[in-house]
């Protein structure tokens, strides 16, 4: 299990290669939330999204053999994305299995970055399987998109950077509200904050759903999703929370919270309108909360992390079109 020793590590290496993004304010967002709000804008980073944090910190502690053999993962596109960004400014070969409905942006740019796609149905498709056995016939390392430790320490970075900021600025937050799909980015966050903020509560944010950490919170155990299950946030669909980041989250994190597609909308809406932001649906889902009155935000101060940008253009203008009449 990691520790804040690793966030800092894989701080250092990322050093260089990941943008440390700004804790942004916005008026609007304050007069929401009844309190102060940063927003930690990870739609401005690498690739658009979080994920180059981790598959950096993964990749550039590969062997010079392991390198050599490349990498393959699997991926709905951010995670997919970050491992092909990699792989690319370490000059290892990256083959991405992907789903074939997945954004045409986020297939676009995983094939500009230098990734090789496999695409696969993901309703009756095994991308895990797949993933394998491209591995076993390349011989190729399998990079997880959550649950590894280098990944985890690799995303606890944004936690990290929020963690130094506020400190500087002699604040100390009382809520953290994350995205949560497999839980990488909310364990390794939830790692640096508490460490830092002994006191401060991490939420856990995902779509109805595809609740499935918010429903392993209550029960203790790791719960599953359903099979019909559908939701607009193509990047938060994990069908149940990984076991490392599980072992971390059920430790670290207050009650999940949970927002529909709907609201998750009203939050890419905001996001354009108010903080000048283009946020994908999987990224908005802690504005949404927030927005939706999901945590106690009166007289506090909260942080909400937007964890990507990479939406569709016909997708992103149906959803602002929604909301102009």
């Amino acid at each position: 299990m990691i520790d804040i020793r690793d966030v800092e590590a894989a701080a250092t290496r990322l050093d260089g290669v990941a943008v440390r993004t700004p804790l942004i304010r916005s008026h609007a967002l304050d007069d929401v939330a009844g309190g102060s709000v940063f927003i930690k804008p990870e739609c401005l980073q690498v690739t658009g999204s979080f994920k180059i944090r981790g598959a950096y910190n993964f990749l550039s502690q590969l062997t010079p053999d392991e390198a050599h053999r490349g990498v393959v993962t699997f991926s709905s596109g951010n995670h997919a994305q970050g491992v092909a960004a990699a792989g690319s400014m370490l000059g290892i070969r990256t083959t991405i299995v992907m789903p074939e409905d997945a954004p045409r942006a986020k297939l676009e740019n995983t094939k500009r970055l230098g990734g090789e796609v496999v695409t696969y149905d993901r309703y009756t498709g095994d991308r895990e399987a797949i993933a394998r056995d491209i591995a076993a016939e390349q011989g190729a390392v399998v990079v997880p998109s959550y649950d590894h430790d280098y990944i985890i320490a690799g995303q606890g970075t944004v936690g990290l950077e929020i963690a130094r900021d506020l400190d500087e600025l002699g604040i100390t937050p009382d809520r953290v509200l994350v995205c949560c799909g497999g839980g990488g980015l909310i364990a390794g966050s939830a790692t640096a904050l508490t460490a830092n903020f002994p006191e401060v509560h991490v939420h856990s944010v995902e779509p109805e759903r595809f609740d499935d950490t918010a429903r392993s919170l209550g029960s203790g155990r790791r719960e599953t999703v359903a099979e019909d299950a559908r939701s607009i946030c193509d990047a938060l669909q994990a069908t149940t929370p990984g076991k490392l980041t599980f072992d971390i989250n059920r430790r670290l994190l207050a009650e999940g919270l949970v927002v529909s597609d709907a609201e998750v909308r009203e939050a890419m809406r905001f996001a354009f309108r108010h903080l000048k932001l283009v946020v994908e649906p999987g990224g908005a889902v802690a504005l949404a909360a927030l927005l939706a009155g999901k945590a106690e935000t009166n007289g506090k101060t909260t942080v909400v992390v937007i964890s990507g940008g990479n939406v569709d253009l016909d997708l992103y203008a149906e959803i602002q079109r929604e909301g102009s009449g």
